[in-house]
């Protein structure tokens, strides 16, 4: 499997429980690997979806992609401030090809006042029983929700805004450090 190195470019892949394609995210670039999590900049990046639809992000993101939980976060970083797009998923892996994870329908929408909304559990409901969710993944991912909003009311990393503010001075002075992880 190739290694993936500090500084190299990346593809974002999002896949559905029944393994179809969901969205691709054409460009991250990877500018930290701490244990368990893969910190990648997207910036004005094609984004395709699975309907073929395409678009191109609007602003810089810093992307937290864990390896060991089952959700991530996308901190977008816009002029009146930072909101946060949590996508309840499993946890991301590298493959040689890309990142890689399964999205499953929840997310959580945190805006620059930090107040937060749970998205899209209509779909989740639909999907689970459409696409046969296990009762395991249920109760895996309403236990990721409750860490997740617990993370953001208690401010923890990644949300806090000097934390993203250090990954997006480093992104734009380049100085993260370039090396294999």
């Amino acid at each position: 499997m190739n290694s993936l190195k500090i500084g190299d470019e990346v593809f974002i892949q999002s896949y559905k429980h029944d393994g179809s394609l969901h969205r691709t995210w054409c460009k991250g670039l990877l500018i930290d690997r701490k244990e368990g999590v893969f910190v990648v900049v997207t910036d004005h990046t094609w984004v395709v979806e699975s309907d073929k639809r395409r678009w191109i992000t609007k602003e810089p993101a810093i992307c937290f992609f864990y390896e060991d939980r089952w959700f991530n976060v996308i901190s977008m970083i816009r002029r009146n401030g930072i909101y946060y797009y949590c996508n309840l998923a499993s946890p991301s892996l590298y493959d040689g090809e890309a990142i890689k994870n399964i999205d499953y329908d929840l997310d959580v929408k945190v805006f620059a006042d930090d107040s937060y909304q749970i998205l899209d559990e209509g779909e989740y409901l639909e999907h689970a029983k459409t696409m046969n969710y296990p009762k395991a993944i249920d109760t895996i991912l309403k236990r990721q929700l409750s860490e997740l909003t617990q993370m953001i009311e208690n401010k923890k990393l990644p949300f806090r805004f000097s934390y993203i503010n250090d990954y997006l001075m480093s992104y734009i002075n380049k100085t993260y450090k370039k090396g294999e992880v």
